[in-house]
């Protein structure tokens, strides 16, 4: 058998090539594992992307040294989320002009961004995607709107949607 070469690729018992995870990827594992993929999906996507690298054992002690400094920049996100969640629960409640007709329907429609961008004027950093809506507000009303902050970290907001008022014509 011949030595084998330096950066030679793993396979893996189903023939596919093994790589070490340095990100965490969507559907195919967390950062530290071992994961065994195609040869294209490995070699076009997660090598050239940085999301994965041949496992050596430099490479090893490096992804270790580099996880806990992933952890510590994890835990103090997750206690700045925290507390903008505690920020979040004590607001209490967010009100939105709408343009709408006497009856409450809206003409347009109060949505994810809408929400966002009251919030942020709050001084409250919460992004479009954070915001859960089951679908566009459409009537004036009270409304209580789920926002996944991240790391399964949620909070309530009470939105109260009300017509936009007119100026009065002089």
């Amino acid at each position: 058998m011949p030595p084998k070469r330096r950066n030679q690729v793993l396979k893996g018992n189903h023939g596919g090539m093994q790589l070490l995870l340095t990100e965490d990827v969507p559907h195919l594992g967390q950062q530290g594992d071992l994961v065994e993929v195609k040869m294209g999906y490995g070699r076009n996507y997660l090598l050239p992307q940085g999301l994965a690298t041949v496992p050596t054992q430099h490479n090893l002690k490096l992804l270790d040294l580099h996880k806990k400094r992933v952890n510590q920049a994890r835990e103090s996100k997750i206690a700045d989320l925290k507390a903008m969640a505690d920020q979040i629960a004590r607001v209490p409640q967010l009100t939105i002009e709408a343009n709408a007709n006497e009856e409450g329907h809206l003409y347009g429609s109060v949505g994810e961004a809408d929400i966002s961008k009251t919030l942020k004027g709050k001084n409250l950093k919460v992004e479009t995607e954070m915001v859960r809506l089951e679908g566009m507000i459409k009537q004036c009303g009270l409304y209580e709107v789920d926002l996944n902050l991240g790391y399964d970290i949620t909070a309530k907001v009470k939105v109260m949607v009300v017509p936009q008022q007119q100026p009065e014509k002089k």
